[in-house]
């Protein structure tokens, strides 16, 4: 199952993903057998047996991604891990083993090709976290893999045919920079043919119609701002969509509706806060445009439909959590001229955060992952007919009791603006008045992502065996609550964003049960350029920080990010370029501002990374550490913008709880 570059696999994301943090101990004074030969770390002690037995269980917990359905209805597709990294797995049935069927050293991900009876997969592949993926086709019945792309280039899978003879292929193989959109056999090495050369913007293929004759286009400029189009495959035209308002919105994803492509699905906030999911005609009494569904007060966050009968299904992200919607095929009779009351069904799930929605080759069933707040994420379907949920995959969780895992609770806290900031909270069970519990701030990245209650063997080591609260906000500048509050961290306004962390801090102090002397701060990507601007913010309520893959100053990261990025981070950022935003920059960069750090710091980096250069983290380790503070380093030499591989994570783990036992003084 592929997805565009809005909606990102979950299995994606969580590896990157790094919690935390700080303290003062010799530099490594002797090896440490239990650091993998890719690691190279500063003033980091080796990591006691004890502590790895300790962690083992946590760390030893998998989770499964629903990967798409089997064309032949003979099971599904997941990703799992039971070696070093996440790989392709066959299930046949609900509760069956799970069958590897890719076996590299790097991550995989991949699925099915459409409209064959055999089982031919495409696989998406990088090195080392270079995030250049190559494409290939594994020929399960010949046993054979092929490389489809250059081996050297960027590459994705956008969309496929639905008969699955086609696919567009976005490469920015003919100069790094630009993402061009070539038309490929996904079984012939060779077969790339240019079909939209694009410069200076970013194009993605949703979807084919079809006949096969066009393509759903977007462009995305930022989170805020993108552009549908259609383009016709044989003659290379594009037609631009006319915009539903004159301000600037987000589309996507979107999809034909069957039966025969007269009208397009797609997911857009033009006409709200919210993205919702409308019909738009494109043939015949073109620009008629219908609300699927009003009455959903929050955004949709996935669509599918079903080419064969024509029902639709999209997810909805109700403050974090999914809710799933199903209706049958809205277009079986000309559209009226007023809007239908469709009101389409809500599946009853457990609560938790849905992704790749897939119907079954039946149409009978829709598979999903599911990713609970208790639990880790697997691989369901539902019955359309009854709602009866099955459950495909069973993912261990390392032996221990499943009763003890702590679930979070929702809360908001008023900022500086009075503006209400949402946060999840997992509180350990022994926090009370006379025990105050530490608290690690864990700050999500992006900046335009959000943080859902997903389940993770650290947060629940943190709160079980350490006892900590662990904190994850969404400051402003989160998706997830409307396109006004997305807006408000963008450019001059980026330190707001900092502001609300001080708002945290504040509530904490108020809690009865937490530790506002043991505050922490752990973050990722721009989540990690918010750890530091909090040590260089509030230097005097802050033990210490976790800067994993983060920014350090904004004019030398939009110099270095690797090229076909620049563009787009220009937009949310700020233009380096321009001397105004390069002096604001210079302003506000942690890098800039080290004499203020007076906590103890962890710099967590792939040196791989191409989003944010490995420059980042050291140029901030060697400032903060000429100021005469103690900085842990730890680095990879086979990663990039964050940790895939289970040594390394399993490692790095280790290394922040001995950090952080050392910062809260934890025995």
């Amino acid at each position: 199952m592929f997805q565009t570059a809005r909606y990102i696999s979950l299995f994606i994301i969580l590896p990157l993903i790094i919690l935390p943090l700080p303290l003062l101990l010799a530099a490594d004074s002797a090896p440490d057998p239990r650091k993998p030969a890719a690691i190279e770390t500063e003033g980091v002690p080796p990591v006691p047996a004890e502590l790895q037995a300790k962690l083992a269980q946590y760390q030893n917990m998998r989770a499964a991604g629903f990967s798409g359905w089997d064309p032949a209805g003979k099971g599904i597709l997941v990703r799992t891990r039971f070696g070093n990294s996440l790989q392709l797995h066959r299930v046949y049935e609900p509760g069956g083993r799970r069958e590897q069927i890719t076996f590299f050293d790097e991550p995989v991900d991949g699925g099915f090709i459409p409209g064959t009876k055999d089982e031919e997969i495409l696989l998406s592949m990088g090195s080392g976290g270079n995030e250049n993926n190559q494409i290939y086709f594994l020929d399960r019945k010949n046993f054979k893999t092929v490389l489809l792309t250059d081996g050297k280039s960027r590459n994705s899978i956008q969309a496929i045919r639905k008969n699955g003879s086609q696919m567009i292929i976005g490469s920015n193989q003919r100069n790094g920079r630009d993402t061009d959109l070539y038309i490929a056999d996904p079984r012939k090495p060779g077969s790339m043919k240019m079909l939209m050369e694009v410069k200076n913007e970013f194009w993605s293929a949703t979807d084919w119609s079809k006949d096969g004759r066009t393509l759903a286009l977007i462009r995305t400029v930022s989170a805020n701002e993108s552009y549908p189009a259609l383009l016709d495959v044989k003659s290379g035209k594009r037609d631009d969509l006319p915009p539903v308002t004159k301000e600037k919105a987000s589309y996507g994803p979107m999809a034909f509706a069957p039966p025969d492509d007269t009208f397009i699905y797609c997911v857009h906030d033009a006409l709200g806060e919210f993205a919702h999911v409308y019909s738009l005609r494109i043939i015949g009494n073109f620009g008629q445009i219908f609300d699927l569904a009003p009455q959903v007060a929050w955004d949709v966050s996935g669509l599918k439909v079903d080419d064969k009968s024509g029902q639709v299904a999209f997810s909805v992200n109700e403050d974090g959590a999914s809710k799933v919607y199903v209706m049958a095929n809205p277009l079986l009779k000309e559209m009226p001229v007023v809007p239908m009351p469709w009101n389409p069904r809500e599946l009853k799930l457990p609560l938790g955060i849905v992704s790749s929605l897939e119907f079954s080759p039946d149409s009978k069933h829709l598979g999903f992952t599911l990713a609970r707040p208790d639990a880790p994420a697997d691989a369901y379907s539902v019955e359309l007919e009854n709602g009866k949920l099955t459950r495909w995959t069973y993912s261990e969780v390392g032996g221990l009791d499943p009763a003890s895992f702590v679930t979070p609770t929702r809360i908001r806290f008023k900022s500086f603006d009075d503006r209400e900031i949402p946060a999840h909270i997992y509180k350990p069970r022994s926090a009370s008045e006379p025990n105050r519990a530490p608290v690690l701030i864990n700050i999500h990245g992006g900046p335009e992502s959000q943080a859902q209650p997903y389940f993770t063997g650290a947060t629940q080591f943190y709160v079980n065996e350490l006892g900590i609260a662990v904190i994850y906000p969404n400051v402003r500048g989160s998706s997830g609550y409307g396109k006004t509050y997305l807006k408000l961290d963008n450019a001059e306004k980026r330190e707001d964003s900092v502001k609300d962390i001080g708002a945290l801090l504040d509530w904490i102090a108020q809690q009865p049960d937490l530790d506002k002397n043991r505050v922490a701060v752990t973050g990722g990507s721009y989540g990690g350029y918010m750890v530091l601007a909090s040590l260089v913010n509030f230097p005097d309520r802050i033990k210490a920080g976790v800067d994993a893959v983060g920014i350090a100053n904004f004019n030398t990261f939009l110099q270095q990010t690797s090229a076909y990025r620049q563009d787009l981070r220009r937009v949310e950022y700020g233009d380096e370029r321009d001397p105004k935003m390069k002096a604001f920059f210079e302003k506000i960069s942690p890098a800039n501002r080290v004499d203020k750090i007076k906590s103890d710091l962890l710099v967590v980096h792939g040196k791989n990374d191409p989003r944010v250069p490995f420059a980042e983290a050291q140029q901030i380790a060697a400032k903060v550490r000429e100021k005469g503070r103690p900085v842990w380093t730890v680095y990879a030499a086979n990663e990039g913008h964050g940790f895939g591989k289970k040594e390394n994570v399993d490692y790095l783990r280790a290394v922040e709880v001995m950090f952080l036992k050392k910062s809260f003084g934890i025995e």
